[in-house]
């Protein structure tokens, strides 16, 4: 059977459905192709039930805590079936707020494994695609423009391949049966540390190692040490700068165990289990690529500004293009993708504009760049910092550590950078977003009123003390 759109989506993730949501506003008929369930990996795999799971131990080390507020709460205890339950019934609301969303607007989706043809009786150029459906019929669509949006998968170290019993990756760490008494966490990016804070507040003994010299490499080095500092005054084992020896993994009747060479010295590793977290590989095998005039280059689909893919009607967005590997980047780039197609021009989306945000006790919240990224690149900038223990909210919520960090172009004034490591970060950033995107001064977020007692007082003082105007250091 063959059917014509106008948009096709390939991929149902947070990328895709935005994508084609957008699309259906604008008038156009649209066919999303997913294989799984709507949502993607961000819904049923990442983002949503990390975050779900993350709040149960937040929970939970707060009530180990509650002391320190003047409460005494003996007989609390952690039962991690609820919490899974909790985390299912979040993630089957939102997808069916997703399936919703596609009724809403007329949007037909196709569940099957879809695949781009070349040339062919149903189109002269390449771009439409066969789907294979779960009864094994097969049904093509030809649309006027593609969107790619296959996403990722978790990255595996050979010889280290997930099993879902000793060795996890994030697939199967949401949907554990039970907590381990330790594990070794193999990689100490976002998904790295979070899964050790997490695992750390329910009570797991966690070992956090990492190859590069800090964890969360990329970010600021001030807010990965004060992070790493942090973590392990909780308890977490963090090593850096450390080489695994796969080819001595060895499974044993309690665990696990492996060699590392860290500080140029042999260690054996020992724990329950193991969870592999070293990035993620866009989804661009088996989709048909080579049907087509697309390139791919380091594994992610290569496009221009406009997303615009080797062959001018298919774009290419989300995690399969590489670049932030974030859901809210794949759904602006979905968005900028549709509005160009459909001739309404640049969306404005700008990578530097995107928050980065790390749901660990305590969250990092981050945007542009970092000062030493600008001096790599030849800026000269200067910073300030606030520490959250000058802020009287972070007082009272009984969580001071952290500060936040201002990065400005000496020369413009304008910001290059905003980090922040503390209380509520990830919500505390979008002030800093928006302030890049209206090209905002310092002065200018500064002078803003900040409500009074707020954590976000400390964005405002960062701001201030650049100049050295800051009130409250």
């Amino acid at each position: 059977m063959t059917i014509t759109c106008d948009v096709a989506v390939l991929g149902g993730g947070t990328g895709g459905y935005v994508a084609a949501i957008k699309a259906a506003q604008l008038g156009k008929e649209v066919i999303v192709v997913e294989r799984s369930k709507l949502g993607g990996t961000c819904l049923h795999r990442g983002c949503i039930p990390t975050k779900v799971l993350l709040r149960s131990a937040d929970i939970y080390s707060l009530l180990q805590n509650a002391e320190a507020y003047g409460i005494e709460s003996d007989g609390s205890r952690l039962v991690f079936p609820k919490v899974q339950e909790r985390k299912q019934a979040v993630v089957n609301k939102l997808h069916e707020g997703v399936q919703y969303l596609m009724r809403k607007n007329k949007i037909r989706v196709i569940e099957g494994n879809g695949r781009i043809i070349g040339p062919s009786i149903f189109s002269p150029r390449s771009g439409a695609v066969a789907v294979e459906l779960a009864d094994g019929e097969m049904e093509t669509i030809v649309p006027n423009n593609l969107i790619i949006a296959t996403g990722s998968r978790p990255r595996v170290i050979p010889g280290l391949e997930p099993d879902g019993k000793l060795i996890l990756s994030s697939d199967e760490a949401v949907d554990l049966e039970k907590l381990p008494d330790s594990i070794v966490i193999v990689g100490g990016g976002v998904v790295g540390v979070e899964w050790a804070s997490m695992f750390c507040d329910f009570g797991v003994k966690v070992t956090l190692v990492e190859l590069s010299e800090q964890i969360l490499p990329g970010e600021d080095e001030e807010v990965a040490r004060e992070l790493a500092r942090l973590l392990s005054k909780r308890g977490i084992t963090i090593m850096t700068g450390v080489e695994l020896k796969p080819d001595t993994y060895a499974p044993r009747e309690d665990g696990l165990s492996i060699l590392a060479v860290y500080k140029g010295e042999e260690l054996q590793l020992e724990a329950a289990q193991m969870f592999v977290s070293i990035g993620r590989a866009a989804n661009v095998e088996g989709i048909g690529l080579e049907n087509t005039d697309i390139q791919v280059v380091d594994g992610t689909i290569a496009v221009n500004d406009n997303f615009q893919t080797g062959e001018s009607h298919i774009y290419a967005i989300g995690d399969c293009i590489g670049g932030l590997q974030l859901a809210h980047a794949a759904s602006h780039e979905g968005i900028a993708a549709v509005q160009h197609l459909a001739g309404q021009g640049s969306h404005g989306y700008n990578s530097n504009f995107v928050p980065r945000c790390v749901y660990t006790h305590p969250q990092v919240g981050s945007v542009g760049m970092t000062e030493k990224r600008a001096r790599e690149l030849g800026r000269s900038v200067k910073s300030a910092k606030v520490p959250f223990s000058a802020i009287s909210k972070a007082l009272v919520e009984g969580h001071t550590d952290g500060f936040a960090k201002v990065v400005v172009d000496t020369e413009t004034n304008d910001l290059v950078g905003v980090q922040i490591i503390g209380p509520h970060a990830t919500e505390l950033i979008a002030e800093a977003a928006l302030a890049a995107v209206l090209d905002a001064t310092p002065w200018e977020v500064g002078s803003a009123v900040h409500a009074h007692p707020t954590l976000a007082e400390v964005l405002g003082e960062a701001m201030l003390a650049i100049d050295g105007n800051a009130i409250h250091i």
